[in-house]
Order: structure tokens, then sequence, then C-alpha cells
């Protein structure tokens, strides 16, 4: 292939990629994305051709450009998208209206920096627009085919400098600029990386994590019973959260706590009673009052851009570390933090007292409610009796509050049906499921222990969050997504000052693990797993994530020094031993032992020596390095002047050397050796024909070489 072919390739295939990480990101359609990769195919096609747009129609095509999307904004042509995500929408589009217009023109050197610079705004516009492991993938592949198209552009460009366009380079190696690239990619990263995860990130994606904001239909802050439909089940991303150590039995990712129940819906109370909470030193910030001084569970959270700015972490939450000014703790435990920017991802460490009061002292608990705890007893007005009656008859035979609850919460697991078809309805939710439908999801077996549990006089309030979601082994983190919204109850027990969790819902609603298998599973775990590694140490990589880096690699590293101190301290007893032995303080058996010890170390290390000479000694005598580099690297045109110099080498040793004078051939048929000619010829053949050297005629070579040694030695 020629080198302006190969060059057009690399140039093509760079303006493809940043193509490429743009249409990761979702920002075309199959009309947008179809008709590019036309114009890209037709623009190849046109290339050197009459039928090129010259560069004065090019230029008012791009002047035009800019103002017929400043007025397809302003007539409000792009209302299909987000007003967040129409901003950069537009500009995306004009991005790749410029560039088809470039590739349809006839190009000069500078035509062609104008599509580098754009497909490098693609690059940059992209990773505002979606942080995803697609996008590492695209981006890693621009960055290489661009390393390469700048060497062959400066190739190209340096020799229409030197001389007319007809002595220019008419060949390329591939391999050469492949291998270029790849050393300068190396190089690069080897500086960029070290000052990458020096300077902390933020956690936000530009103009949106994975897409924008999410509205979950799940989960709320408040909760609404009633209506018909089915709750659509989404495997969007909602947050991936990492466990220290041992997690605990039960796996829940709360959220926010709701007290006030009119009858057909959950909300809070006391919402106003916010506090605020502020970091310390550590930037730690003390969320609630921890009972233990060791012990607690670490949870690390990676949380998508959500429209509801909430804290999730298991119960109880005493701790938060982040990047955050401060949070607010509510009345009922929830936690929130201050927007920071539109869609932005959040990352955070948690720190969770998970351990409850023994089951024997929630069974003792027999004190009093104060008066601060009335709203957690609060009923509708216009409540069903038949719900109270239930309850009692529930709960008649049980003597304290923590047997009654697990007997409503065993009674609901058991005796009704879990759907995600929303059934129950009327003027009365609670009791068309309770007495008539008798099945229904979450919310309705949450609420109906809440009402039931509130009947009989125990304190209680009703918590929307997540369940566990996926654990992925590959990765050691729960993948929370959409369709793991839950609810679930909180009952008060006030001997203890704790909130202890209950789950009505039957268990076939409580788990909602993916079911593929096989394969598909194990392609979809690593691909998440690779997808969380880029989200830790890229996307959210923050001064908080730095700062754990930075006490991991010390943690290393003071392993390692203790690991070598210890090795040495051996070594030193075991020397140590060894010289009492020969000073004879063990007396002379003991000191000949020491002796013969010490003469097989020194044998030992004097054979060892000799060997390894001895075996350097007949890789050299046998050329072993040299038919390994041919074998590994046979097929390369360097090679073209190694075996000449290992021509001349073999005839200087017969007292043959080439003057100054001499020319290759010249010097070859003064000699008069059939082999030496030959291979002059192979020589002067590729290194100034560039002809390459196949594999058969490699092997001539070698076989010349050998009789020009074997002729040597006779």
């Amino acid at each position: 292939m020629r080198f302006e072919n190969h060059f057009r390739l690399f140039s093509y295939a760079a303006v493809f990629c940043g193509f490429l990480s743009l249409w990761v990101s979702g920002s075309f359609g199959v009309v947008e994305t179809g008709g590019f990769l036309v114009i890209m195919l037709v623009g190849w096609r046109l290339e050197d051709s009459r039928w090129q747009i010259n560069e004065r129609l090019g230029t008012v095509l791009i002047v035009l450009a800019i103002p017929v999307y400043y007025l397809l904004w302003r007539f409000r042509f792009f209302d299909f998208a987000s007003s967040e995500a129409m901003l950069p929408g537009i500009l995306a589009r004009l991005i790749l209206s410029l560039t088809a217009i470039k590739l349809l023109q006839r190009k000069s050197d500078r035509d062609w920096m104008f599509l580098y610079v754009m497909s490098f705004f693609e690059v940059l516009l992209a990773a505002g627009l979606s942080i995803s492991i697609g996008y590492l993938a695209a981006f890693g592949l621009y960055v290489f085919l661009m390393a390469c198209t700048i060497i062959v552009f400066e190739i190209r460009k340096t020799g229409r400098q030197i001389s007319d366009l007809s002595s220019s380079p008419s060949t390329i190696s591939i391999r050469r600029v492949l291998g270029a690239a790849s050393v300068l990619i190396v190089f690069i990263a080897l500086l960029a990386v070290p000052t990458f995860f020096m300077l902390p990130r933020v956690g936000g994606a530009g103009f949106g994590g994975a897409g924008g904001v999410s509205t979950f239909a799940g989960f709320s802050d408040t909760v609404k019973l009633g209506g018909t439909g089915r709750i659509q089940q989404n495997d969007e991303v909602v947050m991936r959260v990492r466990i220290d150590g041992d997690p605990p039995e039960s796996i829940r990712w709360r959220g926010v706590a709701l007290d006030n129940f009119d009858g057909l819906s959950w909300s809070k109370t006391k919402a106003a009673l916010n506090e605020p909470r502020m970091p310390n030193e550590r930037d730690l910030i003390q969320v609630d009052v921890s009972r233990r001084a060791e012990g607690m569970t670490v949870q690390t959270v990676y949380l998508e851009p959500l429209d509801k700015q909430v804290i999730f972490g298991l119960h109880r939450m005493v701790g938060v570390q982040g990047n955050f000014p401060i949070l607010y703790r509510d009345a009922h435990s929830s936690i929130t933090y201050q927007r920071t920017g539109t869609g932005d991802r959040v990352s955070y460490k948690v720190l969770s007292d998970t351990v409850y009061p023994d089951e024997s002292r929630l069974r003792s608990d027999r004190s009093a409610y104060s008066g601060d705890l009335k709203n957690y007893l609060q009923l509708p007005p216009q409540l069903d009796s038949r719900i109270a009656e239930l309850a009692e008859r529930i709960t008649s035979d049980k003597e304290n509050r923590y047997d009654a609850t697990r007997s409503i919460e065993t009674y609901l697991q058991t005796q009704f049906g879990y759907t995600l078809e929303q059934k129950a309805g009327g003027p009365d939710p609670l009791a068309d499921f309770l007495f008539d439908e008798r099945e229904g999801h979450c919310e309705y077996f949450a609420t109906a222990m809440a009402v039931m549990l509130r009947t009989q006089g125990i304190a209680t309030r009703v918590v929307n969050g997540f369940q566990r979601g996926d654990y992925n082994d590959a990765a050691d983190v729960y993948v929370v997504r959409q369709r793991n919204a839950h609810s679930w109850v909180e009952a008060y027990f006030p001997e203890t000052a704790t909130w202890v969790a209950f789950d009505p819902t039957p268990f076939g609603g409580q788990t909602s693990e993916s079911a593929v298998g096989g394969f598909a599973n194990s392609f979809r775990k690593y691909a998440e797993a690779l997808e969380t590694f880029w989200i830790q140490y890229f996307v959210a990589f923050d001064n908080q994530e730095q700062r754990s880096l930075f006490v991991s690699a010390r943690r290393s590293l003071s392993d390692y020094q203790t690991g070598l101190s210890s090795g040495l301290s051996v070594l030193q007893t075991e020397l140590e031993a060894w010289w009492s032995q020969i000073r004879g303080d063990d007396g002379f058996q003991g000191t000949m032992y020491a002796v013969g010890i010490a003469l097989l170390w020194i044998v030992g290390i004097v054979l060892s020596l000799l060997l390894i000479g001895w075996l350097a000694r007949k890789a050299v005598k046998l050329k072993v390095w040299g038919a390994l580099r041919i074998r590994l690297f046979g097929r390369r045109r360097a090679s073209v002047i190694e075996f000449y110099e290992r021509m001349q080498s073999v005839l200087a040793s017969k007292g043959f050397t080439r003057e100054p004078h001499q020319t290759p051939l010249e010097f070859a048929c003064e000699i008069g050796m059939p082999g030496a000619v030959d291979i002059t010829h192979e020589y002067n053949r590729v290194r100034y024909g560039e002809a390459p050297l196949s594999a058969a005629q490699l092997a001539k070579i070698e076989k010349w070489l050998k009789q020009l040694a074997n002729s040597e030695q006779n």
C-alpha cells in the first residue's frame, strides 16, 4: 500500500474514533450514525478525485453551519432532548457536521489538522456526556491511533519540506509506526499516571454520569398506595458498594424513613428539623452516637446521579466521610447532602453500627414510650377497624413488643403473595390489600405491618431504600439497581433506644438478584468489575480515594519493609550462631561443622559462577543470541544491516577487510567467494531498493553465512 493511503487510513481511523467516543455516550441515533458512516465512506472514495468539494465551498459551508445550528436551537428543533443534555447534544452535532464537511473536501495539511482537532473535541465532549467503560475503550483506541496518525503526518510533512512530492516516501513500515506509537504512549503513561493519581478529581462527570439524572420508580421520599398497573423492573445501576471485612447477615441500603400515614400515602413530619453536621479534622462527619469503640462496618459507596440527595448505607449510620461541606440529619435518622452540581456522581464512605441488641434484651423491653414518639403511633382517622382486630388476633398470645412484631412480620410473609401488579386500590387500598387481594408489592407489606403494629401501641416507621443487589465477586462490590428498590419497617425499643429493622415482604420479593447464568453472566460480571475499577480510580477519584490509595501503598511498603527487616534479622541470627561455632563455643565438633558448612557454601558459589561463565561463553560461540533474535524478529527489515555485519565479521576473521574506497559489491567480487557475493547482492537489493526480506530469503542468507563460517575452519 502506498504511503499516502497509509496516511489516509490512519487519519480516517482517528476521525472515526472521535465519532465513536460520542456514539458510545448515546449522543446520536440510528439516522445520524448511519449518515456519518456513509459520509466517511464517500469521503474515502472521493479522495484525489474531481468530485471533492473545493476549499472555498467547504469554508462557506463551515461558516454557515454555526448560524444554522443557532437558528435550529432558537426555534426549538432540539426540544426532544432534556434541557441539561440539549446544549452538549447541539455541540456534538455541530462538531460532527463540521467534520463531515471537511471529509468531503479536498484537503491540505491544514484541513487534516482541522479534522484532528474536531476529533479531539469529540473525545473531550464525550468525557462530559458519559464516563463509562465503553468510553474508556474508545478513548484508549483514539489515543493509540492518534499517536500513529501524528507520526505519519509528520513523516509526510517533513518529506514534502525536504524534497519535492515525487521523492517523498512511497511506502511506510506499519510495524515501525505502531511500535513508535506504543513506545510513545507508554512513555506518556509513565509520566501521566503518577500525576493523575496525585491530583484528585470530583466525583461528577461533567454534564452527567451515566446519561443524566435518574429518577427512581421504586424509591421516593413518599409512598403512595392505590392505583393499577405494573411496577417496571429497571436494570439501571443506582450505586456500587464495597463492604470492608465480613458483611452483616442482613444487607439493606437505608435511604429515608417516613412516619406519617394518611390512609393513602406515607410522608415525613418534622421535615424542617434537619440538623446540620460538619466534618471534623479527619473529614469525618459524625451523624449519630457510636455505641461501640470498634467493630464498625465500613462501606464505600459509588452513587450514580439521582434526583434525591440521599446518603445510602447500612443501618445504623454513625459517620460519613467524603467531599461534603455539610450533611443534614433529620429526626428519622435520614442523611441528605446539598447538591453540588447537576448530575454529579458521588462517592463516600459510611461507618455503620450494624449490631442490634440481643433478642433476649429486646424481649425484656417493657419501657413506656416518651411523648416525642407519638408521631410514630399516629393512625389515619378513617382506619378500617378490621385491621386492628387482625393485629390483635395475631399478637394476642405475645407478651412483649419483640415477639408481637415478629409474629406480624411472619404472618405477612407466609399468608400473602408477592406481585409487581398493583391490584389493591379504592378509597382504602390497605384494607383492600389485607382482606381482598391478599397480594401486592413491598410498599403494601411495609404499610400493613407498620399500621398493624401501631394499632397495638408499638412505634414504627416505614423505610425506603434498596435491597443488597447483585454481589460481584470479581470486583468485590454489591451492584444495586433500580429494580432493587425496597420498603421495610423499623420498630422502636425504648430501653436500648434502638430502631430495629423488620421486613414483612415474602422472601420471593426480598431477593431480586439477576437470574442470568452461564457465559452471559460471566461476561457481565467481569464487565461490571472493569466498570467499577474505572469509576473508582478514574471517575470518582477524589481526595478521599487518593487518601485511601496512599494508605494502601504505605501499608504495602510497610509490609515489605517489615518482611525485609525480618529476613535480615534471621540472617543476622544465623551468622551469629555460625560465628559462635567457629569460635569454638560448641566445642571442636561444632567448629568443624561450621567450617564444613562454610566450605560447602564457597564451593557452591564458585561452581555456580563457573557454570554461568561457561554457559555465557557457549552462547557466544554458538551465536545463540543472534539466532534467537533472528527467530523472533527475523522478518524485520532492521535485520538487513545485522546479517551484512555478521558476514564482515566472518570475513575479517579470515583476513579479508573492506577498504574505505570499496563498495560492498567490489569487496565481495575481489574476495571471490560465491556466498559473499550472494549475500552482498541481497544486501544491496534490500538496503537501497527498499525491498523486504521473506522468510525463504532469510533462510538462504543463514545458509550462506554458515558456508562462509565453515570455509574459515577448513
